[in-house]
């Protein structure tokens, strides 16, 4: 991550190591590498005082933790909450905001409070700022103690920073404000998790897991993550029967399209059991004697192609969640919800089939020439020499193989929330996430951060750019669907900009710097996602450009 090993040739003597250590202001204390505080003390100093509440940080709102799990539909009506080392307690205060009963404790801002069991308990960025080993597991232990449904666990994960001025200690660091943290590996922290509690966390972020106490609705979660989206499809024939029992049809088609089959008699005679509201479909059998009865007549105002299409989609997202599966401990069939069993039994006949149609897609992973195909034949995304760029708006639109592949990386270690846009790589096994800041509001948004995960060996590299000049994006709409919003507007920019010439030199274009002269020279300038003439262009070379333009456009 440091670099401390590239030109190995230039360190085989101990004494040109030293000086490469040197260079980048490190030292190697107890096996452990260290940025020495620069200070009159001794970076060395036996049993510094730790003082934890100085890591606590004053939020003003949720933290991402939290957040997540609220956007993850983790807080429905009358759940409760309990903070485990709650800091400042803002947490607290935006639950309770919600109207939910929330509560915490910590050690040192919230000593008297009383530690309760809750629905979600959350152990934010608590484990990293404890040294004792033994007790950085307890807590971990004590708040699954706590958690009735969900314990979400945050830590800090390891991100090459250089600046911070720290020193090792134990198998953490102590930060220049005396504060204990261990930072995480990715993969590292997720191990950890799962030893000590004997679980499978769900990773939803860097440094962030979702641990539930019911498999069912862990396996739940896992299943919605891979689900794709799907439109009911467009009404093509007027049927008079199907006009006069539309509203009643309605629950029926939206159904479909969820779950990509009929709804059960089984489902419709147990809600307690299924999402399924019973009311929907009382007043259809009713009608029509059965709920196929009812479907022919959505089949003959409608194509029933599309709707084949819908049934392949949800198989496909199966395929997907149970190849993905095999990383951690798949579950057995009776694990499973009683939805995705009815849905494995509707769309694959039983589990074996299920999971032996996913094992055969997650071996050709191994095909790198079956990785080019897909990403060359794929109607999404932006084709590059060495790879495939995507926005993950997009990705639960590819071909089942690529959304496998960016889930190998995603299901392991998380899916940055910043991400932008997800980079396939096709002639080596690594997924990278990007982050444009501006992608929706910049006509060529600037890369501010890149995250590469080897799906060899799950190891994380990360990236800052120099934001004095940093790489731009170009022809953006081409990473999108055509649903996207300003998906038109984006498209209109990327033509114009193909008249113009300005996108014909790849290279030269490739940063802000290069981007910026090419337009200078050009005599043009960007006003919002629109080509203009510069104010100051020289007339005779507008009318050049002109004419150019105008022979590109017939």
């Amino acid at each position: 991550v440091l670099g401390l090993l590239e030109a190995s040739r230039g360190i085989g003597l101990r004494n040109a190591w030293e000086q490469r250590l040197r260079d980048r202001t490190l030292v190697i204390h107890d096996h452990y590498l260290a940025c020495p505080i620069q200070t009159g003390a001794k970076p060395t100093q036996a049993n510094p005082k730790i003082q934890r509440h100085k890591a606590a940080i004053a939020r003003v709102t949720a933290s991402k933790p939290v957040r997540l799990a609220v956007e993850a539909g983790l807080f429905p009506p009358d759940t409760t909450y309990f903070d485990y080392g709650c800091g400042h307690g803002a947490d607290i205060e935006y639950i309770k905001r919600l109207g939910l009963i929330s509560a915490g404790w910590d050690p040192y801002y919230r000593p008297d409070e009383t530690r309760v069991s809750a629905n979600v308990v959350n152990l934010g960025y608590v484990i990293n700022v404890i040294e004792d080993t033994a007790e950085r597991r307890e807590a971990l232990i004590n708040a699954w103690g706590l958690a009735q449904k969900v314990l979400i666990v945050a830590a800090q994960v390891l991100i090459d920073d250089r600046t911070r001025g720290v020193i090792a200690y134990g198998d953490g660091i102590i930060t220049s404000r005396n504060t204990f943290q261990k930072y995480y590996e990715q993969e590292e922290l997720k191990s950890y998790i799962d030893q000590v509690l004997g679980v499978d966390a769900i990773p939803v972020a860097l440094g962030i897991y979702f641990v539930f106490r019911d498999e069912f609705q862990a396996e739940i979660f896992r299943a919605s993550r891979f689900r794709s989206r799907a439109t009911a499809p467009r009404i093509r024939l007027k049927i008079n029967k199907f006009e006069e029992y539309r509203e009643l049809l309605q629950p029926l088609m939206d159904f479909y399209t969820e779950r990509g089959r009929l709804p059960t008699l089984e489902e419709i005679a147990q809600p307690q059991m299924f999402p399924v509201e019973p009311q929907n479909f009382a007043a259809l059998q009713e009608t029509f004697g059965s709920i196929k009865r009812a479907f022919k007549i959505v089949l003959q105002a409608t194509d029933i192609g599309e709707w084949d299409a819908i049934a392949d989609k949800r198989r496909n997202d199966l395929m997907v969640y149970l190849a993905l599966s095999h990383f951690g401990k798949r579950p057995k069939f009776r694990d499973l919800s009683p939805i995705i069993r009815t849905d494995i039994k509707a769309l694959f006949g039983s589990y074996q089939q299920a999971c032996t149609a996913a094992d055969l897609m997650l071996m050709s992973l191994g095909r790198i020439e079956l990785i080019e195909e897909r990403c060359r034949q794929s109607t999404i995304g932006q084709q590059r020499p060495k790879s495939l760029w995507v926005h993950v708006s997009a990705l639960d639109q590819l071909d089942p193989l690529l959304r496998l592949y960016e889930g190998c990386a995603s299901r392991t270690l998380g899916r940055p929330e910043e991400a932008t846009v997800v980079k396939f790589h096709i002639y080596k096994p690594q997924i990278t996430y990007l982050f444009y800041p501006g992608f929706d509001t910049e006509p060529h948004p600037a890369l501010h951060t890149s995250m590469a995960i080897s799906l060899q060996d799950l190891h994380v590299r990360y990236r800052d750019y120099d934001q004095d000049n940093p790489p731009v994006l170009h022809q953006k709409d081409q990473l999108l669907t055509p649903d996207y919003p300003g998906y038109t507007k984006f498209a209109k920019l990327t033509q114009q900009e193909h008249k113009w010439g300005l996108l014909e030199d790849v290279k030269a274009i490739f940063d802000q710097r290069g981007w910026q002269q090419c337009l200078l020279e050009q005599g043009a300038e960007l006003r919002g996602h629109r080509v203009v003439w510069r104010k100051d262009v020289d007339e005779l070379k507008k009318k050049r450009m002109q004419s150019k333009i105008r022979s590109t456009s017939m």
